[in-house]
């Protein structure tokens, strides 16, 4: 057995492990469990368990919660993003990690090809199809996030998917043939109805919700007056710096590009 994966029905081997339930994780007071197994719930898993990195230099397995199981008799499954939340921003991405594969593994149990029955690949992370010889690996989707900048103003807009009082920067999907660069602009574009310049990149992160790629920039306005897409947001304005609406909590590559461009704006006033 490679050392990617270990029976779980046999295994009394150590470390933290990251329970999958759909998107969810199970937390026992607040905190990803450390041991053997019999530090987790009870229930009846054929699946192996998979190495998805190490945590204070011990391995970190995930495993998933079978359908058939009943809720678990302690803890309880969260959101990835209360782990988000929590500032330690490693483990988050850990975690995060094991939910993507997760997800694969749920996803791809059956060719896209031919239709066949897939099989883990033993000494890679990949799903394999032995009547057509097609091979998947876990799918990571590019999308672009930016921080928009006019004088002082710094340009936020209000999802649906968010929290009523919650505003953040816009964000949207690369298309095929799409540098990133254009991502931004035709995003920009579509959802607000303005044009940008003087675009820079900052940084990525992994973005867990659930396989994204998100990919920061900051830009400025260049013209054009907000004409939102209500299709993608139910408001968008420019905000003064010093009157700022709720923002995405620390943690999220949204709020560094935010901190990152107020604090460019008030080093230029």
């Amino acid at each position: 057995m490679s050392e990617l994966y270990i029976s779980f029905s046999s295994s009394q081997g150590k470390g933290t492990w990251i329970l999958v339930r759909g998107d969810q994780i199970w937390l026992k007071d607040g905190n990803l469990p450390t041991g053997n197994k019999d530090v987790l719930p009870r229930f009846e898993s054929d699946a192996n368990a998979v190495k998805v990195g190490h945590w204070q230099g011990r391995p970190v397995w995930m495993i998933e919660w079978p359908d058939r199981n009943s809720d678990p008799e302690m803890g309880d499954f969260f959101s990835l993003r209360t782990l988000m939340e929590s500032g330690d921003d490693a483990l988050f991405q850990l975690a995060g990690r094991g939910v993507q594969l997760a997800t694969f593994f749920r996803t791809h149990r059956f060719c896209g090809q031919c239709g066949a029955r897939m099989r883990v690949v033993q000494d890679e992370l990949a799903t394999h199809c032995d009547h057509c010889q097609h091979r998947c690996y876990p799918r990571i989707s590019p999308s672009m996030i930016v921080a928009v900048k006019k004088g002082k103003q710094l340009l936020l807009g209000h999802s649906p998917r968010h929290r009523a009082e919650v505003y953040s920067t816009l964000a949207g999907f690369t298309e095929p043939g799409e540098s990133m660069e254009d991502t931004v602009r035709r995003e920009v574009m579509e959802e607000v109805g303005l044009k940008v310049h003087n675009i820079r990149y900052i940084s990525s992160q992994n973005w867990p919700f659930p396989h994204s790629m998100m990919v920061g920039f900051i830009a400025d306005y260049h013209s054009g007056e907000i004409d939102i897409d209500f299709n993608e947001l139910s408001d968008a304005q420019f905000f003064d710096v010093d009157a700022l609406p709720l923002l995405p909590p620390h943690g999220t590559i949204a709020r560094q590009l935010i901190d990152l461009a107020i604090t460019e704006i008030r080093q230029q006033q």
